[in-house]
């Protein structure tokens, strides 16, 4: 009897011991919005798993669904929020309809490129406004990767004046979309995998997607020939969504590993994107001469522009939080810019020529 009694304790100790609590594993399922075979976009998710995995030996563990999987691309803020899913990948701009303040956090027109982004988000107040609007609804939200400044959109027709946009129909997400469809754009947001058909049916005449490194594998320079730089999107963060039920399950640190995880893989996608982008343009001028690369005219972005901070002006005065997070985005813009345009755009504006 004190054999088994001793046998006993010691199998309880081992059960109990840091030892065995570190063997234990932990399974997440992540939906994201892109398809199976995104470039960059869902290559990012994969590669957080991949390091997550790594520097846990194990310990955590992931089973990522693409949209053909869960059909739900702009439900992931839902698929988490319910628990039916413990993390997403997606853009918060996707939710503006079910929490407009999620909208500030993947980009605004004319506000800050990407360096001043993660800036305002890991050294000033935009994490914790962030969390501000996403703790009300279970969830975590981390930066989750940047496509950098983006494209204005693939056009069939060129865009000289303003007039050339009222009864344009266009898909254009996020904040950006209301801008278009206040100088008369009529505006969609359809799922990526639907958007070359859209565009070579006619269902839309323009498509405003990323930019060359996700542009190029969609094929629209075959349908539209005029390409745009852009003013809606000048950094474009997608966001890694937690359940926060899931966050306070695993231990400190393997919270630790997933955010270091989320973080580092973050910074890859930008400089990904950076990289793709480069090779694809290349391609694309050498291959499809006919692509015309264009700038929007003055009297367009003027309008665009004035229409941003109207709309940017009403959204502070009807809400508090709107107000916190629009007023925050601007003093730190004010603050950052005068040092971007002294380094990087006076850098590049003195070598134009070469």
């Amino acid at each position: 009897m004190h054999r088994i009694f001793v046998a006993a304790l010691t199998m309880v100790a081992l059960l109990t011991s840091p030892f065995a609590a570190a063997e234990k594993t932990y399974t997440i399922r992540l939906a994201e919005t892109w398809g199976p075979n995104s470039k960059i976009l869902g290559e990012t998710p994969r590669n957080m798993a991949a390091m997550a995995e790594r520097m846990s030996s194990g310990r955590l563990k992931f089973r990522i669904d693409s949209s053909n999987k869960h059909k739900a691309p702009f439900g992931i803020f839902d698929l988490v929020r319910n628990g039916q899913y413990d993390m997403g990948h997606t853009a918060s701009y996707y939710y503006k309809g079910t929490i407009p303040n999620a909208m500030y956090f993947t980009t605004i027109p004319f506000g800050m490129i990407t360096p001043e982004m993660y800036a305002w988000f890991y050294h000033d107040d935009g994490m914790a406004l962030m969390q501000k609007v996403y703790e009300p609804y279970g969830l975590l939200s981390f930066p989750g990767g940047n496509t950098s400044n983006q494209m204005g959109g693939w056009f069939r027709k060129e865009i000289n004046s303003l007039d050339d946009l009222k009864g344009l129909k266009m898909r254009t997400p996020g904040f950006a979309g209301e801008v278009m469809a206040e100088l008369g754009v009529a505006v969609t947001n359809l799922p990526p995998g639907e958007l070359y058909t859209a565009l070579e049916r006619g269902t839309i005449d323009a498509v405003e997607w990323v930019g060359p490194a996700l542009d190029f594998q969609m094929g629209f320079h075959q349908i539209a020939k005029y390409y745009y730089s852009g003013w809606q999107e000048p950094n474009a963060e997608v966001q890694f969504l937690i359940n926060k039920k899931t966050w306070d399950s695993l231990p400190a640190d393997l919270q630790e590993i997933l955010r270091v995880s989320m973080r580092t893989a973050a910074y890859d996608m930008y400089i990904q994107s950076t990289h793709e982008s480069g090779i694809a343009w290349s391609r694309m001028t050498e291959d499809y001469p006919e692509v015309t690369h264009k700038v929007f005219p003055p009297e367009v972005i003027n309008a665009l522009r004035d229409t941003t901070n109207r709309l940017l002006d009403e959204f502070a005065e009807k809400d508090e939080l709107a107000r916190e997070i629009i007023t925050s985005q601007r003093d730190y813009l004010s603050q950052v810019r005068p040092w971007t345009n002294i380094s990087d755009k006076a850098y590049l504006d003195s070598v134009a020529d070469q």
